[in-house]
């Protein structure tokens, strides 16, 4: 079926003056491709981020087209690295735009497909005029956060980051000092430089400045760290993140959960139901039932990743700190007496239940039945 006719079935689509086009978004050139509806797809090329050139080609496809200059103008891109900018300015200049899950995008089935950013560019302006044509669902659509929002989450992923190159260095540094047989309780620690003096004779000149330099460099990580988490702390105290502290009230989660919880989730969107909420995070089952075969294939994992690890590992601190919760006696009756795998299975569906609960507390202040609060000032 040609471009032109895909989703259009049924929606007089040409009378129009509509213009849609998609981005193939490269490091360094851009892929745009055209279509009025009636006709086939123009592409053109451009430098990546060039703004004028992308509003050149846009006028140039109106009057090539004979479309007048306020003709609306749809357009589309997969999110990736270059983020909500492009989707700002695109607003900006009153073009309707939206941003895709690249996953969501079907592709065909064949071994092997022939792909090229021209194909996905094609691909992806069939599948909007489809869109808009009726097919709301031909792909997810992706939820455009507030500029403060996503500015929020910086603090907590640098943390990460930088919690990782600390033990990346201190890593580092311990495998070289075991090629003399060196062994130190704890890099970078309280006694890390009075044992590093007593020891430094026992290495190699070359080697002792390796050592150093990595020294050094942790040095400055720990530093950040301490920076970024000072800062954290101060907007605590001064109550200037009231959810942080809220969810922070409950047995079994810490500051950095509720930091994490609170600025990847519920500070990110709004959610109208519980099922949007656990497909945020990947919660929600995949069946496959087709024909004789009814196969459960466990979660989607098609959501946010930090949030659905944490949410795991909180439900296994929660059977510990909350044993008199509704969930922690549900869990004990459904998985605790059964194997190791069917505890797993288990924690994972306990993790959608503690979400759903923490998403009522949070936005509806319903504490968790039986759950209990921590002593103020603790």
């Amino acid at each position: 079926m040609k471009l032109t006719q895909t989703g259009l079935q049924g929606k007089d689509m040409a009378l129009k003056s509509v213009l849609y086009m998609s981005f193939e978004l490269g490091n360094r050139m851009w892929k745009l491709t055209f279509t009025d509806g009636r006709h086939g797809p123009s592409h053109f090329t451009v430098a990546a981020g060039d703004q004028v050139a992308v509003l050149e080609c846009i006028a140039k496809m109106k009057v090539r087209r004979g479309l007048p200059a306020q003709a609306l103008v749809y357009s589309c891109y997969e999110a990736g690295r270059d983020g909500w900018w492009l989707h700002r300015w695109l607003k900006a200049q009153g073009i309707d735009n939206i941003v895709v899950e690249s996953s969501s995008i079907e592709v065909r089935r064949q071994a092997r497909r022939a792909k090229t950013d021209r194909l996905d560019g094609d691909k992806l302006l069939a599948m909007l005029l489809r869109y808009h044509g009726g097919e709301p669902r031909v792909w997810s659509v992706v939820h455009e956060p507030t500029p403060q929002a996503e500015d929020a989450r910086r603090v907590h992923r640098e943390l990460q980051r930088l919690d990782h190159e600390r033990l990346s260095h201190t890593n580092r540094i311990a495998a070289l000092l075991v090629l003399h047989d060196l062994r130190p309780g704890h890099v970078g620690g309280r006694h890390w430089a009075a044992w590093w003096d007593d020891h430094r004779s026992q290495v190699p000149p070359l080697l002792c400045a390796e050592i150093e330099r990595e020294c050094e460099r942790l040095e400055m990580v720990k530093h950040q760290i301490q920076t970024l988490e000072r800062q954290r702390r101060h907007e605590l105290a001064e109550h200037a993140q009231p959810a942080v502290a809220q969810l922070a009230r409950l047995r079994a989660i810490g500051l950095q959960s509720a930091w994490l919880l609170t600025k990847e989730l519920f500070e990110w969107r709004h959610f109208a139901n519980r099922r949007e909420l656990a497909a945020s995070v990947g919660l929600t089952p995949t069946p496959y039932d087709s024909g004789d075969s009814q196969i459960e294939q466990g979660i989607s994992k098609a959501g946010n990743k930090r949030v659905r690890a944490l949410l795991v590992e909180l439900s296994w601190m929660w059977l510990r700190l909350q044993p008199d919760s509704t969930l922690t006696q549900w869990f004990n009756r459904r998985f605790a007496a059964g194997g190791k795998r069917l505890r797993r299975v288990g924690i994972v569906a306990l993790a959608r239940r503690l979400l759903i609960a923490l998403w009522r507390f949070v936005t509806d202040g319903v504490i968790p039945a039986g759950a209990t609060l921590k002593p103020v000032g603790a």
